[in-house]
């Protein structure tokens, strides 16, 4: 596509009466991806999409003709897609195949935008301030389009030819057009971009992006009111041309969404996903590897307490993060360098004698220094190797961890067959103890075209492999093998738009002692109708004896023999004013002396009132009855248990958007959930097995290990975007906790006792406003709105 310089800047109203489109050029002929391969658009349902630019921005206009009456324009919040159509400009200026941004623009008026590449796919927690306005008309909508240079990374070049793609979407049949053509079957999508010819002499801009914000904050709980008011800022800046620093200063992340707590029975740590904006956006290079999990920092203390008879100790749930920063991009001959650094606070806990009433406080975690190094070189638009190394430092006699991996992800030059490998080594400096070193590896070879695709895989960690200080390792101690085939259908059949057939198979052993461990097979089925409706189900047989030498936590095995699960789901066309999602699985042991049985029922009915009301209510049933694991401890012996589990789920997720920049939006959750344990209980034999011998019961144990546990929260809050980038924002959020030993009491007589528990209570306040270096043209500027 050839491009022209505007000597004057088109207005950003949807309406293309602007001299500059006149004559510009047409990128038409679309041609579907999705469902249907190489179908064109009918004349009255043509795309039709012209280009120009000046000294600040790249402008966009797109002629989306179509039956008004069929566009389907449903209001949500920025990057939630909904049931609405959309026009999408795929931008490369790298012109690389592999680092596109996106931008969207829903016929809602509302905007989404990502960072796209093969490693990490569609990221949608990149942000960026950029400008859109749609209209519509009698025979379809408009989109314009203002995408700021600072929005993109490039070098200065007299006259660069970049990667560019349009795409549009029919949200009606998920009908999927580009400009120019793509094969879903084979490759990327970056390596069918068209051209963008034309530019001259443009200069990147002084990429100066500032966001102060303040945050007023009111806890209550138990009759204690606190009150807070904190200032901050995040800071974006292009130290080079293709190179950008950002920073949060004094961090608030006091309105990140709560997370989803269950009772974790299990020998591994529960976790959760990030919700801190920063630590969320921007992290392609940072995840290379495997070796980073941003939960990590500001989580909880890592020190342990060495507590007295009479002490209890009250310690903090978080540590403070003092700021972070991250320096991240690529040059235009392919390498990636990033860097990453934060630093958290030193946190102390306050430890009580109950009988003298003295009080004492210690370090449970003190000045820590977060750093990652990344190095990545991309070569061929499919193919990458990065070096990545992570380091922990803390202040003192605790702990240090330092951890390096080797990556490379290699595609052929036909992009038929792909290697991932992976090298890493961790080193844990336990101060009054020897340097542990660890070493992991990771490879997968597998066929990625075609209908018909197939992969093996091999992973290996020694007992000594940790990269917990900043990564997250569920276990390590492994050697296990795996292999899967698929059968993929790209075009409708019949009654079905596309199917998937897969077949997988898992052998596991120790590392040390080198012993077999677990294996398992089964497969999958999944399509989606002509209707837009989908559905599925899956088969999974552990076949034997497995042996399981986690439960125990002291490494012992746990035998268990034949388990088989098997389950399927529903999931309605969501373009309907009620859809639903069904969910269902059950599973069995085919083991002698053992009676268990397990099922899990989930459905999940959704409601759109309107393009601006929609309702979604979820229900969840988990009921493990006859399970067997892991109970307490007693004598220094792990203490097994047969035991019901009943959990109940109740979810409610209300949004209404008033336009793109208004929006209200309510959470809540109920979780609930109950073990029972049998009276006798077990220890674990040598070989694997249980015993009740030993005569210990729920009565004779310390702990008893019966469990009532209910979470419930509530997050009310409002939105409003005042002026491009800048926010305003309120949130309320309701908290409550309960935790005993009633398990006769049934749901109702659970609920009323979590309702006697103290509320936390939360109200926040804040503002946000965004400042662009190059100019501020009014504090309250007026927002582009579709007509």
């Amino acid at each position: 596509m050839n491009i022209v310089r505007a000597e004057k800047a088109p207005k950003i109203d949807g309406v293309l009466d602007d001299d500059v489109w006149e004559n510009a050029e047409v990128a038409t002929g679309f041609v579907s991806f999705r469902p249907t391969i190489g179908q064109t658009m009918p004349s009255e349902e043509r795309t039709e999409v012209k280009m120009t630019y000046d000294d600040e921005a790249i402008y966009v206009a797109a002629y989306l003709y179509d039956d008004p009456s069929k566009i389907m324009s449903q209001l949500t919040d920025r990057d939630n897609f909904g049931q609405s159509d959309f026009f999408l400009l795929v931008l490369n200026p790298l012109n690389d195949s592999q680092n596109d941004t996106a931008f969207f623009v829903f016929s809602s008026g509302q905007q989404a935008d990502a960072i796209v590449n093969p490693s990490v796919g569609d990221d949608f927690n990149w942000n960026a301030v950029w400008f859109s306005s749609v209209k519509m008309m009698d025979d379809g909508w408009v989109v314009e389009m203002k995408i700021p240079y600072r929005t993109l990374r490039f070098a200065e070049q007299d006259e660069p030819t970049w990667g560019v793609q349009f795409h549009r979407e029919f949200r009606r049949t998920r009908a999927r057009y580009t400009w120019n053509p793509i094969d879903p079957t084979q490759g990327n999508e970056g390596l069918y971009h068209g051209q963008l010819k034309g530019l001259k002499k443009i200069k990147p801009p002084v990429r100066l992006n500032l966001y102060p914000f303040s945050t007023g904050i009111l806890n209550s709980f138990d009759g204690d009111t606190q009150t807070d008011l904190t200032f901050g800022m995040d800071v974006k800046y292009g130290i080079t041309d293709n190179f950008t620093l950002d920073a949060t200063l004094v961090p608030d992340f006091s309105q990140a969404g709560f997370d989803n707590v269950v009772l974790n029975l299990g020998p591994f740590e529960q976790t959760f996903r990030e919700q801190r904006q920063f630590f969320t956006e921007g992290l392609d290079l940072f995840s290379k590897g495997g070796l980073f999990f941003s939960r990590r920092i500001g989580n909880g203390p890592t020190g342990q307490l060495d507590l007295d008879e009479n002490e209890v100790a009250d310690v903090p749930d978080n540590v403070k993060v003092l700021n972070a920063v991250k320096v991240s991009g690529r040059t235009k001959k392919g390498l990636g360098i990033g860097f990453f650094n934060a630093i958290t606070e030193k946190t102390e806990a306050t430890i009580r004698n109950t009988e003298t009433g003295e009080s004492r406080r210690e370090v449970v975690e003190p000045f820590t220094n977060y750093n990652i190094l990344v190095v990545d070189q991309q070569f061929n638009g499919n193919s990458a190797i990065s070096l990545i190394n992570t380091n922990v430092t803390r202040v003192g006699e605790f702990r240090d961890a330092n951890t390096t991996a080797l990556v490379a992800n290699l595609v052929n030059k036909r992009n038929t067959y792909r290697i991932d490998s992976e090298l890493r080594m961790s080193n844990v400096n336990y101060q009054d103890a020897d340097l542990e070193t660890g070493f992991s590896s990771f490879l997968r070879v597998g066929k990625i075209h075609g209908n018909l695709r197939y992969s093996f895989d091999h992973r290996f960690a020694d007992t000594k492999y940790n990269i917990n200080d900043i990564g997250l390792n569920f276990r390590n101690n492994q050697n296990d093998f795996g292999a899967d085939a698929s059968y993929e259908t790209f075009e409708p059949s019949g009654r079905l738009n596309s199917y998937r057939i897969n077949t997988f198979f898992n052998y596991r052993r120790l590392v040390d002692p080198n012993t077999f461990s677990r294996m398992n097979f089964g497969g999958g089925f999944r399509a989606t109708s002509i209707k837009l409706d989908s559905y599925g189900f899956r088969l999974n047989v552990d076949p034997g004896k497995q042996y399981d030498f986690f439960e125990s936590r002291d490494g012992r095995p746990f035998i268990f023999e034949n388990f088989v699960s098997t389950g399927g789901w529903v999931s309605t066309n969501y373009n309907r004013v009620f859809a639903i999602d069904v969910r269902a699985n059950i599973g069995t042991l085919f083991e002698d002396g053992r009676d268990l049985f397990r099922y899990d029922f989930e459905i999940e009915p959704r409601l759109r009132l309107s393009d601006k009301l929609l309702i979604t209510y979820g229900l969840n049933f988990d009921f493990r009855n006859g399970d067997r694991g892991y109970a307490t401890r007693e004598n220094d012996e792990p203490i097994f248990g047969e035991r019901n589990r009943q959990r109940i789920t109740n979810t409610l997720r209300v949004n209404y958007n008033f336009d793109p920049f208004h929006s209200i939006s309510l959470s809540f959750r109920h979780y609930w959930d109950t073990v029972d344990y049998d009276t006798n209980l077990f220890t674990l034999l040598d070989n694997g097995r249980l015993t009740t011998d030993s005569g210990y019961t729920i009565n004779n144990v310390n702990d008893n290990p019966n469990i009532n546990f209910s979470t419930w929260n509530i997050d009310l809050s409002y939105s409003w975007q005042f002026v491009q980038g800048s926010f305003l924002t309120f949130l309320y959020r309701n908290q409550l906790f309960s935790n005993d030993e009633n398990i006769d009491d049934n749901f109702n007589e659970s609920l009323n006792l979590l309702f006697e528990q103290p509320v936390q209570h939360t109200f926040s306040l804040r503002l946000q406003y965004f400042i662009d270096f190059n100019g501020i043209k009014s504090v309250f500027g007026k927002n582009k709105r579709p007509s």
